[in-house]
C-alpha cells in the first residue's frame, strides 16, 4: 500500500476544521488533529506549517466555500440573501471559526489577510458592476447583508430566548422569511 500525501493532507484538513470549529484557536490540539485524521504530527507541520497556518487556511476555504456558493445578486436580492442563509445553516462551522478568529486575534491582522481582503474586494466590485452604487455602498451593504444572515447562527442562545420558540427549525424558517423581506424592501427604496 503507497503513501497518499494529497489524502493525508485532506484528511488533515478535515480533522482540522472540526477541532477548530469545536476549541478554536487556542485550545485547538494537534494530538487531537492527527488522530482524527489517522495522520502524525509531524505531516501536519510538513503540509501547514503549523497550527496557526492551519486555522487561517481553513478560515479562508470556509470564506471562500461561501463566497463560490452564489452571489449577492442586487437584481434578485431576496432570493441571493435567502440562499446565504440556508448556506450558512447548512455549514455552522463558517460562523464559529469566524467568531473563534475575532476571539483570538482581536483587532490584530489574521492568517491570509491579503488574499481573503482582495477576495471581498472582488465581490464589491461585482456589486458596483452590478450597479450598488459605489465602492462604499457596495462594501456596507454587503456588510449588512452578511451581519443580517449570520447573526441568526453566531449566538443560537439569543435566538432561542428572543425568539421564545421551542421548535428551532420553525424560528430559523421564520428567521429567514424576515431577512429575505427586511432585505427585500430595503433594498427596494435605494
Amino acid at each position: 500500500m503507497t503513501y497518499d500525501a494529497e489524502a493525508t493532507r485532506r484528511r488533515i484538513f478535515e480533522a482540522a476544521g472540526a477541532e477548530f470549529a469545536e476549541h478554536g484557536l487556542a485550545g485547538a490540539r494537534v494530538e487531537r488533529i492527527a488522530a482524527a485524521a489517522k495522520a502524525n504530527k509531524q505531516a501536519l507541520y510538513l503540509y501547514f506549517g503549523g497550527k496557526e497556518k492551519l486555522f487561517g487556511a481553513v478560515v479562508r476555504a470556509k470564506v471562500d466555500e461561501v463566497c463560490h456558493s452564489g452571489s449577492l445578486d442586487p437584481a434578485a436580492v431576496g432570493e441571493s440573501v435567502g440562499q446565504l442563509f440556508d448556506w450558512y445553516q447548512e455549514h455552522p462551522d463558517l460562523v464559529r471559526l469566524l467568531l473563534w478568529e475575532a476571539l483570538e486575534t482581536g483587532p490584530g491582522p489574521v492568517q491570509g489577510e491579503e488574499e481573503r481582503r482582495a477576495a471581498y474586494r472582488a465581490n464589491v466590485q461585482d456589486l458596483v458592476d452590478a450597479g450598488v452604487g459605489s465602492t462604499r455602498a457596495a462594501q456596507d451593504w454587503m456588510f449588512t447583508l452578511i451581519g443580517l444572515v449570520a447573526w441568526n447562527f453566531a449566538v443560537p442562545q439569543l435566538c432561542r430566548l428572543v425568539l421564545d420558540e421551542d421548535d428551532e427549525r420553525a424560528a430559523l424558517a421564520r428567521r429567514r422569511a424576515t431577512v429575505v423581506s427586511t432585505v427585500s424592501a430595503l433594498t427596494a427604496r435605494r
